[in-house]
């Protein structure tokens, strides 16, 4: 398990307060709690639910979390035993990932609101990594999308 590390002097906005929401704006969330470590989690299982190479994600305290709006919005799917992925229903945006068991909440990186200065402290999973990326990799960084075909 992740134990959440004093973040909160890294943290601008309201307070402490964590605030998400999806991409439609219907579901938000608050956590009144300290910024956890950011994590980029390479596992098989994070790669297809998110899409991408790896989900970046934030644990926190189950305690701290609490749905503001749109909750009837929410669908979920245990992805793993005792992991739930919650989802907004309307956008499809996956806000968060859940382990009541150990009183775990897993923000997703992507759907938080307040802006955090800290930087990502692990890659995990890397044993379970696409072969197409490499964190250590050079590439280059554009300013707006890639426009080629």
């Amino acid at each position: 398990m992740i134990i959440p590390r004093n973040r909160r002097e890294l943290l601008s906005g309201s307070e402490g307060i964590l605030k998400g929401s999806c991409l439609c704006g219907s579901v938000r969330y608050e956590a009144d709690c300290d910024a956890g470590p950011i994590i980029h989690c390479h596992c098989q299982t994070c790669r297809k639910a998110h899409s991408a190479a790896f989900s970046s994600v934030m644990p926190i305290s189950q305690k701290s979390f609490k749905w503001v709006d749109g909750s009837e919005l929410l669908n979920s799917f245990e992805s793993s035993s005792g992991k739930n992925r919650y989802f907004c229903s309307t956008c499809g945006s996956q806000l968060i990932a859940e382990r009541p068991d150990v009183g775990l909440v897993l923000l997703r990186m992507g759907c938080l609101d307040t802006k955090v200065t800290d930087r990502p402290d692990a890659h995990i999973w890397r044993s379970d990594a696409a072969p197409w990326y490499n964190p250590d990799d050079e590439i280059r960084q554009l300013p707006e999308g890639y426009l080629k075909p």
